[in-house]
């Protein structure tokens, strides 16, 4: 197991610079992944002969592979290395992409987007990784400072890259864009990338689950993935329900969806930015603020409907909803992971995987009983999930006030 980590091709120094931009690279490919065809949503539906709810599984099939092997991933990464395991995920995703542009069988899509979700967690923890191998001090803190902001920017381009091929070449355009990159990707990483962990740990199956168990039964830390799940859920369910809005109900084209998810992903970043600048306020105050901001517009959203509906609307209440939704995760990621400074890595995953599962079942069962129809339906959507939203940070508050008042006891 060691032995076959230690003997791997080694990154070589004069090729770091290409090796570092490859990784760089690969940071939004869960964006890409996700994003790329919501635009095809409607007509894929249409091509394939199935129901919308059909369709949007593809999505939540990713988000829960994506989750879980974000969860055990990053122990086998440690024990067997990151460049074999990264190398052949690239090529085994580029060929499910291309499975699914070739195939008008759903339960297909559905086994190859099952694929892609695994692979993809395997690939983006593996680049993670790959920053703590090779960087230290200063240089390693700047490239993981930017880190969200790369991964912000596959939900922020790939709708709009999407909406172009749906129009120009048919859905299928979609998954055969994501088989090149990553075929390019990994052609690149043969040439200039290599093996980066130093010393491969043994795998000790159940050390870690004893750490997993231990995160989970720290109730703080469980009520911040929910958070996490909550506000990327409300993200996702526009995901799955906006592109059949503008396109069904306002018979707009694909394009115009994809515009739309872009100036809704730069919402994301947007309140990614404003959670940054306020780090330093009183967590629980500006979380509250930020919880009562989001009630006011969802009321208002809804009233509004009986007045106007119209694409300027839906996209003007959905950048607040969104944009206080990334404050939101942007809070409570630092907050979840200020929990356990010891075991960050496992937290991390733990976090990463949790919160896609908790997406990919919040997002899904939301659609099913409120049908991707119409704004009405994603108003509605969204109060569920503000509403939700408030009841965990009530717990968590009073959590928090339960054990300061045990300490002062």
């Amino acid at each position: 197991m060691i032995t076959n980590a230690q003997n791997t091709k080694r990154i070589k120094e004069k090729h770091q610079g290409i090796a570092t931009i490859l990784a760089l690279a690969l940071i939004p490919l869960s964006g890409f992944a996700i994003d790329i065809y919501l635009p095809s949503l409607p007509t894929m539906g249409t091509a394939l002969h199935v129901s919308s709810i059909q369709v949007q599984l593809t999505i939540s099939i990713f988000l829960i592979s994506y989750g879980v092997g974000q969860l055990f991933i990053g122990s086998v990464l440690d024990s067997f290395g990151r460049y074999k395991i990264s190398l052949v995920s690239l090529l085994i995703f580029a060929a499910a992409s291309i499975v699914i542009a070739e195939t008008h069988n759903i339960y297909l899509i559905y086994l190859m987007r099952g694929i892609h979700g695994l692979t993809v967690a395997a690939i983006i923890v593996a680049k993670r990784a790959y920053f703590v191998d090779v960087f230290t001090g200063d240089k390693l803190k700047s490239y993981l400072s930017i880190f969200t902001i790369i991964w912000s920017t596959g939900p922020i381009v790939a709708p709009f890259v999407g909406g172009y091929l749906q129009t120009i070449f048919g859905w299928e355009s979609n998954f055969y864009f994501l088989a090149a990159f990553a075929l390019i990707i990994a052609i690149l990483e043969f040439i200039y990338s290599g093996e980066t962990l130093k010393q491969p740990s043994a795998f000790h199956l159940s050390k870690i689950t004893n750490i997993y168990v231990q995160m989970i039964k720290t109730t703080s830390f469980t009520l911040g993935i929910i958070m996490l799940g909550l506000a990327y859920s409300m993200v996702m369910v526009y995901n799955m329900t906006g592109p059949y809005i503008i396109e069904h109900q306002m018979h707009l084209t694909p394009i115009v969806a994809g515009y739309c998810s872009l100036i809704l992903g730069f919402a994301w970043m947007v309140g990614g930015f404003i959670g940054k600048a306020t780090i330093n306020r009183p967590f629980y105050n500006k979380l509250a603020i930020n919880l009562g901001l989001q009630l006011l517009f969802v009321f208002i959203m809804i009233a509004s409907l009986n007045i106007k509906v119209n694409l300027y609307t839906l996209i003007f209440f959905a950048f607040i909803i969104h944009a206080s939704a990334g404050f939101t995760f942007n809070n409570y990621f630092t907050y979840s992971m200020s929990k356990f400074p010891n075991n960050a890595g496992i937290a991390g995953g733990l976090m990463g995987g949790v919160n896609y599962i908790v997406v990919s079942f919040l997002s899904y069962v939301i659609i099913a009983f409120i049908p991707a129809k119409d704004e009405h339906n994603l108003s509605y959507s969204y109060l569920i999930l503000i509403l939700l939203s408030g009841l965990i940070m009530l717990a968590v508050f009073r959590l928090r006030k339960r054990k300061t008042s045990i300490s002062l006891a």
